[in-house]
């Protein structure tokens, strides 16, 4: 087994596509480990939920997950927080706050897709949130990036790819131990990358196959995936056998979301142990674009009404009894919170 400490991963080894200083920053900042809650400032508190708000909770199915890809943003201040905490303050101590909103039951951790977290560092935020919150967790990008490239532009193999005992050591174990029963589901992202280097479209399947047979029993997984031309019949199937799910994701490099429903309909077998969506972004916007039409993410700048009603439908599709969630990016129509609470409105309208 190769183990790559934190420090050779992020400043020797220059993932594809290259870090760039926002991401590191993002990596760092903007979910930092938990302090001690007696430290929290005061512009660090929820606000009073809205009866409207709980009420609409109370309405929604129980096995609904609904939560925003972070919690650090101060412009969500009157929104989730009292106050105008900085996103250093926000990520340190802002979790709890977001957590008590009675429609925000779940919520992503990205900072892993950078660094792997220590059980310890997961329990920290396990226990800032109740009972019945889950967590949206992306695995370590060792798992899921087939080759790195140098800014000198040179390729070099991972040879973590698609290994099953470095997720299950460095990726797994710390997630299962440490978030316990408010584990939601660990989502393997595969960016953009080389189909060829992947080991071409069937034998990246037949990889992922493998790794996720690999992989322990227990923890609920999802992959997502930035190729759509993997989105293939067999790529199903292996998700299938596995019991994983596919991550459904409203993105400008993916086919909507009912052309992804159909594809992993077609698939026969048994299905995930979860239905997991990612609201990113528009099809008509990049994400550089987004942000600086959006910030300061208080307000919805343009509502996408079609993405809504198709999420929506996905909701509604799931068994009962199986969890879904359904995680929102600032960028998707301005405010992450403020776009869960209009989708509750939309679910509990059309019931």
């Amino acid at each position: 087994m190769i183990h790559f400490p934190l420090g050779k991963v992020l400043l020797q080894i220059a993932p594809w596509p290259p870090l760039t200083a926002e991401i590191c920053y993002n990596a760092s900042v903007n979910q930092l480990p938990l302090f001690d809650e007696a430290d929290t400032p005061p512009c660090v508190r929820s606000v009073a939920p809205s009866p409207i708000h709980q009420a609409l909770a109370r309405k929604l199915p129980k096995n609904l997950f609904l939560g925003c890809s972070s919690w650090s943003f101060p412009g969500w201040e009157g929104l989730v927080y009292k106050g105008r905490g900085t996103r250093t303050e926000l990520g340190r101590h802002g979790l709890a706050a977001y957590a008590a909103h009675p429609l925000l039951t779940s919520v992503g951790i990205d900072r892993t897709y950078y660094a792997p977290l220590s059980a310890a560092e997961f329990a920290d935020y396990r226990e800032a949130v109740p009972e019945a919150f889950r967590f949206l967790v992306k695995a370590h990008q060792l798992c899921t990036m087939a080759y790195f490239k140098s800014p000198t532009g040179q390729s070099t193999e991972n040879p973590s790819f698609l290994d099953p005992s470095y997720a299950r050591d460095e990726v797994v174990g710390p997630y299962a131990e440490g978030l316990k029963q408010k584990a939601g589901v660990l989502v393997f992202q595969f960016p953009p990358q080389s189909i060829a280097a992947m080991g071409g479209r069937d034998g990246f399947t037949d990889k992922l196959h493998v790794f996720l047979e690999g992989l322990p029993s227990g923890p609920s997984y999802a992959t997502e995936i930035r190729n759509p031309e993997l989105l293939t019949p067999r790529y199903f199937e292996a998700l299938s056998d596995t019991s994983a799910s596919h991550c459904f994701n409203v993105h400008p490099t993916m086919p909507p979301l009912p052309e992804q429903r159909q594809l992993a309909a077609s698939s026969p077998g048994s299905r995930g142990a979860a239905v997991v969506v990612r609201w990113m972004l528009r099809r008509d916007r990049g994400y550089e674009m987004a942000r600086e039409e959006f910030a300061p993410f208080n307000r919805l700048v343009d509502e996408d009404a079609t993405s809504r009603r198709q999420i929506a439908d996905a909701i509604r599709a799931a068994p009962s009894r199986q969890p879904v969630f359904v995680i929102v990016n600032n960028k998707a129509e301005g405010s992450a919170p403020l776009t869960v609470f209009r989708l509750a409105e939309y679910l509990a309208d059309s019931q």
